[in-house]
């Protein structure tokens, strides 16, 4: 059955040298991104994107929502292709995919208040039968704000009240799938259950897919149902959120288990070490892109690029020497 979301051979690339400098210097004119990524997402499902910083994680969903131009692939919403599409094309999927962004107070206009913040979106879509100041009032108490905020800005508000904030201001129009780029950053630990909690509660009462991207691996245990682990813009892992945790394949996301805390403290997993760091997008390593840094890479991965490979339980990893299971 064909998800919410369709994402298939996706590419998003940036030029960083001139066609005559990149043939003066042999090197590549341009920034792969997002390099092939293919997922998808059902109605009321939320998937995790997880990496380190400049995995391609924000680039992807930016992709999604139309900021960034795809170079190759497909994006298919409720079975309609947005790649290619023309502004004013895309814009009735605008209502339908919402993106919230990273910062709690620095995605939110200092000169609006909250009223006019949590509104703007019927104001930016032309939507002109609704009482604004009952949707005002609909939209925050939907998050769990009182009518006394409507009148703040954004510096009267705290990180937890900003980030509610943001997530009203993202339903508004009752979008079918929220993007949410890392939730819960800088904000308190309790203030992130909460901000969590909230997504959830919301999601099974709206039935919301949610797309989510963190680097934070608790907020993934706690929220997702699957996930897909990037590494320079590709994919190396991806299937149920559950069963990847208990058993993961590749080294890279081993390793990145191995540096959370773990979440079953009677589970005995030996930590794995990477080496180095982020290899370069420009200046990919042959072979397995991943092989510099992996503490298991043989002779092999620097020459051949390994395979997909897929379990019957819808879990699918790229690596030539991939971690055995600990059952």
């Amino acid at each position: 059955m064909p998800g919410l979301l369709e994402v298939d051979g996706l590419r998003v690339r940036y030029r960083v040298l001139s066609p005559l400098r990149a043939r003066l210097q042999q090197r590549e004119a341009y920034l792969q991104a997002v390099c092939g990524v293919s997922f998808s997402i059902s109605a009321g499902e939320s998937f995790a994107l997880v990496g380190e910083s400049g995995s391609g994680k924000s680039t992807l969903a930016r992709a999604i929502v139309g900021i960034e131009t795809a170079h190759a692939g497909s994006i298919r919403f409720d079975g309609q292709e947005l790649c290619g599409l023309s502004k004013n094309a895309y814009k009735p999927y605008r209502r339908q995919l919402s993106m919230m962004f990273q910062d709690p107070a620095g995605s939110l206009s200092p000169r609006l208040t909250v009223k006019r913040l949590v509104t703007e979106p019927f104001k930016i879509h032309a939507i002109k039968d609704v009482d604004l100041d009952v949707e005002a009032r609909r939209l925050l108490q939907m998050v769990g704000l009182s009518e006394e905020f409507l009148g703040r800005y954004p510096h009267q508000l705290s990180g937890g009240q900003a980030r509610r904030v943001g997530v009203a201001r993202a339903l508004a129009l009752s979008p079918r799938l929220l993007i949410a780029d890392e939730p819960t950053a800088g904000l308190d630990v309790s203030v992130q259950g909460e901000v969590l909690n909230l997504l959830l509660e919301l999601q099974a009462r709206h039935g919301i897919a949610i797309l989510i991207i963190t680097h934070n691996l608790k907020v993934v245990l706690h929220f997702a149902d699957r996930m897909g682990i990037m590494y320079l813009g590709r994919f190396v892992e991806q299937g149920p959120a559950s069963e990847m945790f208990q058993r993961p394949r590749h080294p890279y996301t081993r390793a990145l288990l191995s540096s959370s805390p773990e979440p079953d403290p009677d589970a005995v997993r030996p930590p794995l070490q990477l080496k180095g760091e982020v290899s370069s997008n420009i200046e990919r390593p042959r072979g397995c892109e991943f092989h510099p840094r992996c503490p298991v890479a043989q002779a092999h991965c620097s020459t051949v690029a390994p395979p997909a490979t897929s379990t019957v339980q819808g879990h699918s990893f790229t690596c030539h020497f991939p971690i055995e299971s600990d059952d």
